[in-house]
Formats: C-alpha cells, sequence, structure tokens
C-alpha cells in the first residue's frame, strides 16, 4: 500500500499530455512551496541561484510540454553561440549570415510545429487531394520563447546590446518560468541586467506581488473558467442553437473571458517574478478602456504589440517610406501577427481587420481633424462614443478569433442579423443568472478608474503578513469552490 502511494505521487512529477502544470493547480502552489525553501537561501547567491531556477524552469517546462524542454536547450545554445559570434566580428557580411541563422532556426523550429499542417491543408486542397493532417504536437508556448530568443540576438545584431558572457545567464533568460509558456515577452535588455544585482524583495515588491497573484488568480479561475465553461464554449460551438441575442451575450462574454484569462496569467506572471526579485513590464493596462484601436494596441499584450513594431514593422520600413507603404506595413504586421496566434485562415482574418482599422486610423488622423466637444458633459459623451465603437470593433474580431471555423462566425453573425429575438432576455438572466453576475462584475472591474485600483494594491501592499495570507487561503477557497473537474489551460498556451 505504501509502495502505491509512492507510485501515485512520483506520478505527479511526471508529464501527462491532459494535466499541463499551470499556476492555479494544486500541484503547482505545491511545487512553488518547494521550490521557495531553496530559492530563498540562495537568492543571495549568484550562479548556484541561476542554475537552481534554470532547472526548475526546465522541470516546469517539461511538465508542460514533456521532452520538448529539449528545444528551449537547442534554442539556448544555438542564439548565445551566435550573438557571441556576431559580437566578435565586425565584417557586414558574417553578421548578416550569423542573424540569418538565429532566424532561419527559431523561425523554422516555430514553422514546423505550428504552420506544417496549414501549409499541408492548402496544398491539399489546391491539389484536389483529401487532406489529413500530420501528427504534429505543438509544445507549449513556442510562440513566446522564440520570439523572446529573437528579440536578444536581433538586439545584438543592431548593436543595442552587449551578448553576456555566461550561457547560464541566457538560459535563465529564456526559460525563466513564470513568463515561459504564455508571456509576457521579456526583452534581453530589460531582463539580463537584473541578474548581475543582489536579489532583494522589498516590502511594495512583495504587498504588489501577492496583489498580482490574487487578481490573476480571481480573473483566470473565477471569472474566465466559469463563464467559459458554463455560456460562451457552449454558444461558439454551436451558435445556430442560440438565438441572436444570446450569441450577441456570448461574444461580450469572450471578450471578457480572453482578457481575463491572459491578463490574468500576465498578472500572475509579473506577481511571482517580483516575490523572486525580478520586474517585468506591465502586459495589459485595461485594453477595453480604449479610445481607438490604436490605443487598444497600446494597452492589449504590450509585450507581444511592441515586439511586432520594433522588430516587424519597423524592420519593413515603419512610417519611413510614405504614407502608402506605412498603410502597407500596418497591415502586413498584423496579418503576421493574427498568424502568430494561429495557423488559420479566420487568425490572418482577425490580423487583417485590426491592420486595416490601424491603417485608416492612421490615416484619419493625419488629416488633422480635431473636435473638441464643449464642457464637461459633452467630453465625456465622445469619450464614452469612442470607447464603445472601439470596444465594439474588437469584439466584431474576436468572432473570427474564437470561432471554430469561418462557418460558425457566419453562423453567428447571422443569428444576430436575423434572429435576435430580445424577448429571452429575462430567461437567459434567470437562467444564467451566476453567468451574468460574473460577467457584470469582470467588466465593472475592467471599468473602474486606475487610482481606485491603485488604492486597492496599496491597501493589499500594506496588510500584515497574516492578512495576505488570509487573502491568499480565501481567494484559493473561492477557486476550489467553482473549480471544475477538468484542468482549464490558460487560453495562450495554444500559441
Amino acid at each position: 500500500m505504501f509502495g502505491l502511494d509512492i507510485h501515485k505521487l512520483l506520478e505527479q512529477f511526471r508529464y501527462h499530455s491532459q494535466e499541463p502544470l499551470i499556476f492555479n493547480s494544486g500541484l503547482f502552489l505545491f511545487l512553488f512551496l518547494g521550490f521557495l525553501l531553496i530559492y530563498i537561501p540562495l537568492s543571495k547567491t549568484h550562479r548556484p541561484k541561476l542554475l537552481f531556477v534554470t532547472i526548475f524552469s526546465l522541470y516546469f517546462y517539461y511538465k508542460s510540454s514533456g521532452l520538448y524542454f529539449l528545444l528551449l536547450l537547442v534554442t539556448t545554445t544555438v542564439d548565445f553561440s551566435l550573438a557571441r559570434l556576431m559580437y566578435q566580428t565586425s565584417i557586414p557580411w558574417k553578421r548578416s549570415s550569423l542573424l540569418a541563422v538565429s532566424l532561419v532556426v527559431n523561425l523554422g523550429m516555430l514553422g514546423y510545429f505550428k504552420y506544417t499542417n496549414f501549409l499541408h491543408q492548402i496544398f491539399s486542397q489546391a491539389a484536389g487531394v483529401t487532406y489529413e493532417p500530420f501528427d504534429i504536437f505543438l509544445p507549449v508556448g513556442i510562440s513566446f520563447f522564440t520570439f523572446q530568443s529573437l528579440s536578444y540576438t536581433i538586439d545584438v545584431y543592431r548593436k543595442k546590446l552587449v551578448p553576456v558572457k555566461h550561457i547560464l545567464d541566457y538560459a535563465f533568460f529564456v526559460s525563466f518560468f513564470p513568463q515561459l509558456v504564455a508571456g509576457p515577452i521579456v526583452r534581453a535588455a530589460d531582463f539580463l541586467p537584473q541578474l548581475s544585482k543582489p536579489t532583494f524583495v522589498t516590502g511594495e515588491m512583495f504587498g504588489r506581488g501577492v496583489y498580482l497573484i490574487c487578481t490573476g488568480l480571481f480573473k483566470k479561475a473565477i471569472i474566465s473558467n466559469y463563464i467559459s465553461l458554463n455560456f460562451v464554449d457552449r454558444v461558439f460551438e454551436a451558435p445556430g442553437l442560440y438565438t441572436g441575442f444570446e450569441n450577441l451575450l456570448g461574444i461580450y462574454g469572450y471578450a471578457l473571458q480572453i482578457y481575463c484569462d491572459f491578463s490574468g496569467y500576465s498578472d500572475m506572471a509579473i506577481g511571482i517574478a517580483l516575490l523572486l526579485g525580478f520586474h517585468f513590464h506591465i502586459n495589459f493596462d485595461s485594453p477595453y478602456q480604449s479610445k481607438s484601436i490604436t490605443e487598444f494596441w497600446r494597452r492589449w499584450h504590450i509585450s507581444l504589440s511592441s515586439w511586432l513594431r520594433d522588430y516587424l514593422y519597423i524592420s519593413l520600413g515603419g512610417n519611413r517610406k510614405g504614407k502608402v507603404r506605412t498603410y502597407i506595413n500596418l497591415l502586413i504586421t498584423m496579418l503576421l501577427g493574427g498568424l502568430w496566434h494561429g495557423a488559420a485562415w479566420r487568425f490572418m482574418l482577425w490580423g487583417g481587420l485590426h491592420g486595416l482599422a490601424l491603417a485608416i486610423h492612421k490615416y484619419a488622423a493625419s488629416l488633422n481633424f480635431q473636435w473638441n466637444p464643449k464642457g464637461r458633459i459633452g467630453h465625456s459623451i465622445y469619450s464614452f462614443l469612442c470607447i464603445f465603437i472601439t470596444f465594439h470593433f474588437v469584439c466584431f474580431c474576436w468572432i473570427f478569433f474564437r470561432s471554430p471555423s469561418l462557418d460558425e462566425a457566419g453562423q453567428m453573425l447571422y443569428q444576430i442579423l436575423h434572429h435576435f429575438t430580445p424577448q429571452v432576455a429575462y430567461d437567459f438572466i434567470v437562467g444564467y443568472k451566476e453567468v451574468v453576475f460574473l460577467m457584470i462584475l469582470g467588466y465593472a472591474l475592467h471599468f473602474i478608474p486606475a487610482k481606485t485600483e491603485q488604492h486597492a494594491q496599496v491597501w493589499v501592499t500594506q496588510l500584515p503578513m497574516a492578512g495576505k495570507a488570509l487573502l491568499l487561503s480565501t481567494l484559493i477557497f473561492l477557486v476550489m469552490q467553482i473549480k471544475s473537474s477538468d484542468i482549464q489551460p490558460f487560453i495562450y498556451f495554444q500559441f
């Protein structure tokens, strides 16, 4: 009996494809507590700390993708070596060749795992043969760590960054587990300098870390998980079975779900990093409060949008080659950004719509048209209309992002336009009262003023240690009360 229990315990530490290791799981809490018992004594050291965290990070990725954690080692070894060689030579063609190798290795690896079946499907349809997908496993978070590693080699090539001397430093940067599988995409220029500084967690850092972990856990494990399982997923899988009114609320639900899911992960990643003495930049800034699509992309998935701007849009020429070229560059950047999210036409359509909207907004801004409503009420109405239009355009685009195929997306739009049936509103509220409550709560929390959120963060920071522990324990208890039997991975794990 004792041996059987040991076997079951050891099984928890092995990779299981249906049970990836995620922040809101009991296993992660158990592992993280054990991790801290070793990390805290090592935190004042340098190499031992880096080595221990890197080993734990590799294990963390193993628990998410199995033996594909070896891809991390390949990426680390290749880009570390190429960056060193690039820095040591001043011959332009050699530097360009080394960067090209980095691009081929990283994008080739990403392309194989993510886009082989997509291209195979296109060629099969063009040739008129039956499409049979290859059995290719998509490693969790491969898009994130390849982009992160590419930013390092590109910055070294552009002479904006001096490469690290020790491969352990670079391995720590690429594999650091809080943001490894779903971002934020951390820049080497922001993160690597922190490695040489003594690890020190201030009271403010600890309090902010606890606050972010609590808010992230609440957004992901309570709001996002519940509304997706009990309403949103059902609507998007079979929109024809629901009225247009229910489909519209399903879209609003998904807009909240994906925000709470992804920003919740980012909050937890930033919070865990703070507890370990490291700083990440904010990745979401109340994006649905945006007054334009350009502002939305300054607030949504900031690490990705800034990466696309700095390494793709600017490389294409940015706005330096005339207005028409600028609009084309915006469209290309967002089309590729859509393709980054998934190997399907619907993702490219989603990215193309955003690219087109960005180009139109940039053109409108170039006309220097200014409308300044007079008075406080006029300004408030104008701001509300801008936010309302931007939010609904984003929600419209989410239809193509979330729908299983373009057919379901078209069916959802048809139901909204031709079978809206608002008479079901009362029955819907009664039948889905918990979902309605969480949606109202989620949007209310999203639209609270920034100052109110800052006050809440200060309040948590100033709580005594017992108060912080009680807050976190209460939240974990709430999560356990509404937790489903199946693990709900973060949406961006698939990207």
